[in-house]
């Protein structure tokens, strides 16, 4: 089992960079229904596309849009039902120490994110959709990740005591850097990630600009592609997420230091390096999207990192929190 939950941990992986790869090529809507795409299984072939595009005059068929989506679809698709079969095989293992609650809260977590999936496409990338669909994607990730861990032979009994004290600061900075991507995924649900184009804040009068109640606030549109907001608002979006950027950097670069210091484990001590060092790379690619104009390998690498920086706390929080 520990091999499948492997095999799924990595094509969740796959399936968060297919993912941002849709969404910053813009093809959210490459499809305008769901499951299927113009009324067809697969992506329609040339002969097809008149019929395509009759049944959605309102969507003239662009293929490799199209195809976009429709490869994230197949890969996320086939992560969910490698998580049934994980789900089905913990309910047949008789060990008790074997998971069998977290295989299942995946198994509900990945029909819901599946809803959300076909919910970006019908309510025409709502943001708060859309973002809700990142993180549950980030969220599926973190739990085979979770379940990988709990299957493996990686065991500490009671943790490092050491840094046992650390565990409520660790728990801290997994909901600063949620609360972080859940900043970015507002940003990229709202097309604001080019509202900023200078460093470290923005440019002109920025502060003054400031529109909280508008930047966060959900509205009602026929369709929400490309964004509904104004720039003032775009703006607060972008300015908030490096605001949020620079608190989770320091809290985290803090956190790394006093794990490294004070751990006698050399795993913890590779943890804490490891989270600096994704800490640092996740930095630079941020600036680059802004020195840049966000180009798409930056930007696809800027969701990647999120994610493992994401995992690398995930692991910590095992490590000092679990019981055995």
């Amino acid at each position: 089992m520990k091999k499948i939950v492997l095999t799924a941990l990595c094509l969740a992986v796959v399936v968060v960079l297919l993912g941002a790869y849709t969404r910053l090529t813009d093809a959210g809507l490459g499809c305008p229904d769901w499951p299927g795409c113009y009324g067809f299984l697969a992506v329609p072939q040339d002969e097809h596309r008149d019929i395509a595009e009759q049944a959605f005059p309102e969507r003239p068929l662009e293929t490799h849009k199209a195809w976009n989506e429709m490869i994230h679809r197949y890969f996320a698709g086939a992560l969910g039902l490698i998580i049934l079969v994980i789900a089905l095989m913990s309910l047949h293992r008789r060990e008790p120490q074997h998971p069998r609650k977290l295989p299942l809260a995946l198994l509900m977590l990945v029909i819901f994110q599946a809803a959300l999936g076909m919910w970006t496409v019908t309510m025409k990338l709502m943001p708060v959709v859309v973002m809700g669909h990142l993180l549950g994607g980030f969220a599926v990730l973190s739990g085979l990740f979770l379940l990988y861990l709990r299957l493996s032979d990686y065991r500490i009994p009671g943790g490092d005591p050491r840094v046992r004290p650390l565990a409520r600061y660790s728990l801290l900075g997994l909901v600063i850097l949620i609360g972080q991507v859940a900043l970015g995924g507002w940003v990229s649900a709202n097309y604001a990630a080019l509202a900023c184009t200078e460093l470290p804040f923005c440019e002109g009068n920025w502060a003054s600009n400031l529109d909280m109640a508008g930047a966060y606030s959900i509205g009602e549109a026929a369709n929400y592609e490309y964004g509904t907001h104004d720039y003032q608002e775009r703006m607060t979006m972008h300015v908030m997420h490096r605001f949020g950027a620079i608190v989770a950097f320091i809290y985290l670069s803090w956190l790394a230091l006093k794990l490294y210091r004070r751990s006698i484990s050399v795993m913890m001590r590779r943890a804490a390096l490891l989270m600096v060092t994704l800490l640092g790379v996740q930095v630079i690619l941020g600036v680059s999207n802004v020195v840049f104009a966000l180009p798409l390998g930056v930007a696809v690498a800027h969701n990647g990192v999120a994610a493992l920086l994401l995992l690398s706390l995930v692991y910590i929080n095992y490590t000092l929190l679990r019981k055995t």
